[in-house]
């Protein structure tokens, strides 16, 4: 433990009903124990009642959905309609189950999903008066059949966003779109609905908020709910006298001391949520405590302990949220699927393997313990990587910082092309349409006509296809069609993988782990969109690594230092999967490599880079700075770090780094977003250049390793096998560059 952070505990403001709010809600609310609202519950509510677009941004079990509750009972009280969006199906259901268990009259709630069997789709559409989907069903079904849905729409109060700060990045730019076209047919029908939007707690949440549904927010982020006491711990695992690549030292992995811290306090009956950062990671996790606890002579350990993860069958996620809500299951490993707002009560502890991105989500997963009413504890376990060790070494940069604003950028010709089709698709644009889609409509509306996919008519564009334009994006930020994952001996499917990621994880060779079983891919057929598995257990896990070359198209701004100069602006990445590696799956070290022959993808995004004067590469030239490997060891480590900056994940971005970069003549180190277009991480780096870098400097010097490691400037997905690197030559290197 490098430190822990004891948070006091707190108490709770009330304040009466308003009056406005059905005599009815209170008295089913008094049913369930909550007799009278807390300060903020009210103050969002009278807000959003009064017309006014409003975002609760308040702690984790602070009450949130109760503020929305009331102005949208009153709504379907008086025969209007309210539409209930979350990220994820958990979330809408165990919202569907709170409206059920309150009985409330007149209020007909109905989960609107992929899941939902086709006959009752239709009674929905007729009859029900508060209705819960998600982003993927309002963009591929309701706003195309949106005449279907024209009663509902027409009587429309209020839109709820739940979960808002979880719309960020490439999903949260796709997302902003879907509002923007649900106001333009909400419009058509005469409705203007009031949006009341929940997130957890969050920097700028107005202007986040405003980004997200394109219309003036107000913000209620005084949270006046009580909190438990909650002890927050910071981890580092300790060494384990394995050597990696280029013999460099290796950490136990987080996944394993998660696991066993897990099986401890299973063991001791403490209920416990151990987040982590993959599905694989899930599953190995659950199994290694049940493993664990079986050696400690627990019965059954397989009833204690389970894993939770996107990817199983609707029916098994609802059984296990059932589990450990009724304390049958003791521990659970889950990806950030459980980090949402589904009830899990009476829990005590959360574990959390790696950073989860976000200062945000970090507290939005220690917020899960303590929601039994007791005291909590939070145990943040890093990985090897810099920016975990930077963090556990440096808690001021978590614990004493106040959480990040939401990043996302609907202007994205990739991301906004799609979605003018689609509302093309559903009704012809207007030059009026484009003002509510953004300043680049225009432009990216010039950009469809010349490629046919809209034409020019008097009354607007129209779209020029047979087939929906929803289908022309994913707009969870993956890209491409989806792979389908079959047992080669069966015929059985799976799962699925977007085609984008499908090269670095469904390869020739990979491990593939699907709930208590292990599978390794024959073969991955890019053409067919298929990757054969066969069951296998082997004793390693696989990483795969990939090649980089990148060209600038274009810079949009740039700020001189010293003897250098920072830009932002558009590049050309070509990338491959070239291999990769067998890591041991109890320790982590490397067992082998292995090549792999998959085609080049090409992406266009944004990237932020820096330039060295050529007078100061020779100055380092001439102290005997290695300067490609100096070069290459700053650039692994400014993406370990430039997540605490741009509110991403380290696999959303990537890098290049070169002695001397045709483009620019000059040694360069380069970052990139890893979508389409770009996400705005790129833009986030180079505005918060300087304190990026300076920790970036920073967490490579306080690596206790002689020559450099993964918790500093090796990177587990390097294309060259982290070959050069000097972690001597990145330090010169980095304190030229800030001078």
């Amino acid at each position: 433990m490098t430190h822990v952070e004891r948070l006091p505990r707190s108490r709770g403001t009330t304040e009466n009903w308003p009056e406005w709010v059905p005599s009815f809600v209170p008295e089913r609310l008094a049913g369930l124990g909550i007799t009278l609202p807390w300060s903020h519950q009210v103050t969002a509510a009278d807000l959003a009642r009064s017309g006014n677009n409003v975002i609760i941004a308040t702690g984790t079990a602070s009450g949130k959905s109760l503020a929305f509750l009331l102005p949208a009972a009153e709504a379907v009280d008086s025969g209007r309609t309210v539409l209930y969006l979350s990220p994820s199906k958990a979330l809408a259901a165990d919202q569907r189950r709170f409206l059920e268990e309150l009985d409330l009259p007149g209020m007909r709630a109905a989960t609107y999903d992929g899941d939902t069997p086709a006959e009752q789709r239709s009674w929905i559409r007729a009859h029900a008066n508060y209705v819960l989907t998600n982003p993927d069903m309002l963009h591929h079904s309701l706003l195309a059949q949106h005449s279907r849905w024209s009663g509902f729409l027409r009587r429309l109060s209020y839109v709820v966003v739940d979960e808002a700060h979880y719309y960020r990045g490439v999903f949260g730019s796709h997302v902003a779109q879907i509002i923007r076209r649900l106001r333009r047919l909400c419009a058509r029908y005469r409705s203007e609905p009031t949006f009341v939007l929940a997130s957890a707690t969050t920097g700028t949440p107005e202007e986040s908020a405003a980004d997200l549904v394109g219309l003036p927010v107000r913000a209620v982020s005084a949270d006046t709910s009580p909190r438990p006491a909650l002890s927050f711990a910071l981890v580092e695992p300790e060494l384990t006298g394995q050597t990696g690549e280029n013999g460099a030292p290796l950490r136990r992995a987080a996944t394993a001391e998660a696991a066993d811290i897990l099986a401890g306090l299973v063991g001791d009956g403490v209920h416990t949520l151990a987040f982590v950062r993959s599905r694989q990671s899930a599953e190995v996790t659950a199994r290694t405590s049940q493993r664990l606890l079986a050696n400690t002579g627990v019965a059954d350990p397989a009833r204690k302990v389970a894993a939770y993860r996107a990817g199983y069958l609707a029916e098994d996620r609802r059984e296990l949220e059932e589990e450990l809500r009724s304390g049958e299951l003791v521990g659970l490993a889950t990806t950030s699927a459980l980090e949402l707002g589904v009830d899990v009560t009476g829990l005590d502890a959360v574990l959390i393997a790696g950073w989860p991105g976000t200062r945000a989500s970090l507290w939005q997963q220690a917020g899960r313990a303590g929601r039994g009413g007791g005291d909590a504890l939070a145990v943040f376990i890093a990985r090897d990587d810099p920016l975990d060790t930077y963090l556990v070494h440096n808690p001021e940069a978590t614990l004493g910082r106040c959480v990040e604003a939401t990043v996302l950028d609907p202007d994205n010709p990739y991301v906004l092309a799609p979605h003018l089709c689609a509302a093309a698709s559903e009704l012809p644009l207007t030059d009026a349409d484009l003002t509510l889609f953004g300043p680049q409509a225009e432009t990216v509306v010039a950009d469809l006509v010349d490629r046919k996919w809209l034409r020019r008519r008097p009354r607007g564009w129209f779209w020029t296809h047979n087939e929906r334009a929803s289908g022309m994006t994913d707009i969870r930020g993956t890209g491409g069609s989806q792979v389908q994952i079959v047992d080669a001996a069966t015929g059985q499917l799976l799962g699925t993988v977007d085609e984008a990621a499908a090269h670095g994880s469904v390869h020739d060779g990979a491990v593939y782990l699907h709930q208590e079983a292990t599978y390794v891919v024959d073969r991955l057929d890019v053409d067919d969109g298929v990757a054969l598995v066969r069951p296998a257990a082997p004793e390693y896990t696989t990483w795969s690594r990939e090649t980089t070359e990148i060209s600038i198209r274009g810079t949009s701004h740039q700020q001189r230092w010293d003897s250098a100069t920072v830009h932002v602006g558009d590049v050309e990445v070509a990338r491959q999967v070239v291999g990769f590696l067998k890591r041991d799956v109890r320790t982590g070290a490397v067992l082998g490599e292995q090549r792999l022959d998959l085609p080049q993808r090409t992406l266009v995004s944004r990237a932020v880079w820096w330039t060295l004067d050529a007078e100061a590469t020779e100055r380092l030239r001439a102290e005997g700075v290695e300067l490609r490997g100096a070069a290459h060891a700053a650039e692994h480590a400014a993406i370990g770090l430039l997540p605490l900056f741009a509110t991403c994940d380290r696999w959303d971005i990537g890098g290049v780094s070169t002695a001397l970069h045709p483009d620019t003549g000059l040694l360069t180190v380069f970052v990139y977003d890893g979508h389409q277009g770009g996400a705005g991480f790129a833009e986030r780096g180079y505005n918060a250049a300087a304190d990026w870098l300076r920790a970036t400097r920073d967490a490579v010097a306080e690596c206790a390793c002689p020559t450099g490691c993964p918790s500093c400037v090796q990177s587990p997905k390097c294309g060259n096998g982290n070959e050069p690197l000097s972690k001597a030559g990145a330090l010169r290197l980095l304190d030229t560059l800030l001078g």
